[in-house]
């Protein structure tokens, strides 16, 4: 139970006794809550889109026996915002909290916690209709989505998709027992592919203010990073700082970032307070994801672009890290290193760290930056002059990673214009398949590709778009994988008809023993040899002729013993 009542660890299996199960006055379930206080239960907009209904809030964790406790529930004035579009058609709001009629003991409550949300395992206690009593289901975070804040579910498996009867059911994050968010909604697209929605704890305390009172865990951004009044003066904006800032926090594929934003430059200083504040699920403001606002293009990043924002300014490497870890969820082993805590972890943040050279202890805060970008975390550092310790970062967290990047995109393409490509041009030499032609316009850039590599190694041309040769490589790497696939199919059946061939051929010897030859049947079983042994071999065409040549063998070949006077087949 938590300090200030209710229910912070959700670890166990069983139903929690925050989930709420809500029901329309016609008695069909609307979907789920999350018990937040005892009079207080939060919940999705669409839910309860009657805002003027009374609905029947039921807690099913909290029934001692068959009898499910139940309370008239409506909601609580002006805490509803509706699911809405913005201009972009990305989906805003949809949380809702309901006041119940009569209290529920504060040991049934739970608290949401502000914890970053990429990568994370998490679970969900939702009433679908096929299981109206309750049932859990499992999810990876993908990532954020759209601009209000929303983050995107993966399932576990395909049954566990977050179906209707599941929304404004609780985000559990298995690793800490903690409710992180809550269930919006649950699809599936034309391609069969599978997605469920939330909003964290963050989003929702944006939307809904008075949450915050039951709502743990330090905010995102330190007090001294956020916009101030003064800020959003027209002059106070560096636009192509801002871009640069709005592509990197849209992962622009840097993963570390490094800047300088001296002291005393008050534009500069402001526009990184901006971004940092625009990008902050619970500081972004409602004019920031209109495109009708003022801002000038590309200057306003989603919501969830980063997922901690320090002010490294008289702190230790330590401070800091532990302020990391928090926002991990590492609250496991406490007394360990934070180091050790940070390297042994699964999940990855985007983390924006300001005044590193300010920092208490500069060479020993590297070292833990260091140790994040191996983890894979992408960085943003901000740096206030350029010293010893700010060459020291570029090199060590910049350059020389850039130049291993390099390394083994080159080695890569390599790979894909030496080896790869032999191998796919041997299996096209040797079996043909409909829609599959050798990758000469995919070699080609992929030559060019490794030829500008090559030369910025050398030295001798700029530093390439590491990005979107990384891409490139990717597409063609699985255009000629999946080809290669195909291809080595098409030489196993090859081998397979080659086999039944030469058996059957063996079957029609052994049946016309000292008889006449049967000329025609040769010569289908000819033409199946000959183009078998084509190449590049028509496997489609030789398949046809082989079923030819072992229908004719079956008709002609003596019963099988045991089979009653049944041909062979």
């Amino acid at each position: 139970m938590a300090a200030d009542g209710g229910v912070d660890d959700g670890s166990s299996l069983g139903t929690p006794c925050w989930a709420v199960r809500i029901r329309r006055a016609d008695g069909k379930i609307a979907g789920a809550g999350i018990l937040l206080s005892p009079d207080r239960v939060l919940t999705c907009a669409h839910v309860v889109a009657d805002r003027d209904a009374r609905f029947t809030a039921e807690f099913v964790g909290a029934a001692p026996g068959l009898a499910v406790p139940s309370v008239t529930a409506w909601v609580d004035g002006d805490a509803y915002v509706p699911n809405t579009r913005d201009a972009d058609g990305d989906p805003s709001g949809d949380v809702a909290l309901l006041r119940l009629e009569r209290p529920r003991p504060p040991g049934e409550t739970t608290l949401l916690h502000r914890l970053s949300a990429t990568d994370r395992a998490v679970q969900m206690y939702g009433f679908p209709y096929d299981h109206n009593g309750g049932i859990w289901f499992r999810a990876v975070i993908v990532g954020g989505c759209g601009r209000d804040g929303q983050v995107q579910l993966s399932p576990t498996s395909p049954g566990e998709l977050a179906s209707a009867g599941c929304s404004g059911s609780g985000v559990m994050d298995t690793l800490t027992g903690k409710v992180i968010g809550m269930v919006l909604s649950g699809i599936g697209d034309r391609h069969g592919n599978l997605f469920s929605f939330m909003s964290p704890a963050e989003t929702i305390v944006r939307h809904l203010p008075e949450v915050d009172r039951w709502t743990r865990g330090r905010t995102a951004v330190d007090d001294r990073l956020r916009s101030t009044r003064k800020d959003a003066a027209e002059a106070l904006l560096d636009e192509p700082f801002a871009q640069r800032l709005t592509d990197w926090l849209q992962d622009d594929g840097q993963q570390v970032k490094i800047s300088l934003v001296p002291v005393g430059d008050t534009v500069r200083a402001a526009t990184l307070r901006r971004a940092i504040t625009l990008a902050d699920r619970e500081l972004r403001t409602a004019a920031s994801v209109n495109r009708a606002s003022l801002d000038p293009p590309g200057t306003v990043p989603s919501a969830g672009g980063h997922d901690l924002a320090v002010d490294a300014a008289g702190l230790t490497s330590a401070r800091i890290g532990e302020r990391i870890a928090e926002r991990m969820g590492l609250w496991q082993h406490p007394a360990d290193p934070v180091a050790e805590r940070i390297r042994a972890a699964d999940v990855t943040l985007t983390v924006v760290v300001v005044g590193v050279d300010e920092a208490a202890d500069p060479p020993a805060l590297l070292e833990l930056l260091k140790t994040l970008r191996a983890k894979g975390n992408r960085l943003l550092l901000v740096f206030r002059t350029a010293d010893a310790t700010y060459h020291r970062a570029r090199h060590e967290l910049v350059v020389e990673p850039e130049r291993e990047r390099r390394a083994r995109l080159v080695e890569r393409l390599e790979q894909i214009t030496g080896p790869l490509a032999q191998t796919l041009h041997r299996r096209l030499a040797a079996v043909r398949a409909e829609g599959v032609r050798p990758a000469d316009a995919d070699l080609v850039r992929a030559h060019a590709a490794l030829a500008t590599l090559r030369l910025a190694q050398d030295g001798g041309g700029p530093s390439p778009d590491l990005v979107r040769y990384e891409r490139l490589a990717d597409r063609v790497a699985a255009r000629m994988t999946t080809a290669i696939g195909t291809l080595d199919r098409l030489l196993e059946r090859r081998e397979e008809l080659d086999g039944r061939l030469r058996g059957y051929h063996v079957l029609h010897l052994d049946a016309v023993h000292g008889k006449e030859e049967d000329l025609a049947l040769d010569a289908l079983r000819l033409r199946a040899h000959e183009l078998l042994q084509a190449r590049p071999c028509d496997v489609k065409a030789a398949e046809a002729a082989v079923e030819a040549y072992t229908r004719h063998v079956d008709r002609g070949a003596p019963p099988r013993q045991g089979q009653g006077g049944a041909s062979a087949s």
